[in-house]
């Protein structure tokens, strides 16, 4: 059988990230440089750096922005006390959070108006855990493994909640919650999974393309997205829990070929905020390591899509 390499789809944007860049860009064509953004738009170093080079200035803090100005709020979501600070410098606000992790700040905020501790499963110094604990940082606890599911206390075992970053592993939450539930019977939930669709659509192609039959399973698995992407760093724990190498790379300047020795099958596929432009540089460069490509050419038929924020409609 020849060297082959599997486009996994979906693959790449999610509509949460489609929205935020497309949310930059038409800031850009419509109010010219500069356009202010706090923190990463998205988690992806391709993407931060082209929008940088049209005109788009990125900040950690609102202090950075002159009064007056426009601020873009990144997709992760940012806590209460950040809208509050762009209020004081007068900062024209344009909100690029991702409508799902907004679901999970409202989640915060009822739980919390309830007087309940709420458990946040998720990885502490997340930009998106960071912003949702904001909304209510005395009531909420972050438990990011297992250990701490085991040992966490809460006030009152009998008013208690529980909501996740939207871009976990599947099987890790499923773990961890069932540790929650185990220890807190009275835990709250919402009536819906906070893993967004993007984020388990992805896992599961993955999952689907390592358990396939064993000769035709791929023995290595690269993920294109950045290294600070949580959706893509699960990707690459996905595809090493099923058996095949993997790694994540920025772009085809990271692919190492000695990788590809004596792994005759590949598979290709890309976190929620990597552009397909970069997951055709590294086919392209596979296909002249004599790979034949198969797979879907197609990202994503999802058919998800966002709203714009109102502002720029």
């Amino acid at each position: 059988m020849p060297n082959s390499v599997n486009l996994i789809s979906p693959r790449g944007y999610c509509a949460g990230v489609d929205r935020a860049i497309e949310t930059v860009d038409r800031l850009l064509e419509d109010r010219g440089a500069p356009i202010y953004v706090r923190g990463e738009i998205v988690h992806n170093q391709y993407v931060v750096k082209t929008l940088a080079a049209k005109g788009a200035v990125f900040v950690e803090t609102p202090e950075e922005v002159p009064e007056d100005a426009v601020i873009v709020l990144s997709a992760h979501g940012s806590a209460p006390d950040i809208y509050a600070r762009c209020a004081a410098r007068n900062l024209e606000v344009i909100d690029a959070t991702c409508p799902l992790v907004s679901k999970v700040h409202a989640e915060v905020r009822r739980y919390a108006g309830k007087g309940a501790t709420v458990l946040l499963v998720g990885h502490v110094q997340h930009d998106e855990v960071i912003g949702t604990r904001g909304e209510a940082p005395e009531r909420v606890i972050v438990v990011e493994d297992v250990a701490q599911a085991e040992t966490v206390e809460v006030p009152d075992p009998e008013n208690v909640a529980l909501t996740t970053q939207t871009t976990l592993s599947l099987d890790d939450t499923a773990e961890i919650i069932a540790v929650l539930r185990r220890r807190f019977p009275a835990l709250q939930s919402p009536t819906s999974s906070d893993i967004c669709y993007a984020t388990q659509n992805r896992q599961d192609a993955v999952k689907d393309a390592v358990s396939t039959d064993p000769a035709a399973a791929p023995e290595l698995v690269l993920v294109v997205g950045s290294q600070n992407s949580s959706n893509s760093q699960r990707l690459v724990e996905v595809a090493r829990a099923g058996g095949a190498a993997s790694y994540l790379i920025d772009g085809v300047d990271d692919l190492d070929p000695a990788w590809l020795e004596g792994r005759p099958r590949v598979a290709l596929t890309a976190g929620a905020s990597a552009p397909e432009v970069l997951v055709r540089e590294v086919l392209e460069l596979l296909e002249t390591k004599g790979y034949t490509r198969r797979g879907s050419e197609v990202p994503t038929d999802e058919g998800v899509v966002f709203a714009l924020p109102p502002q720029i409609r």
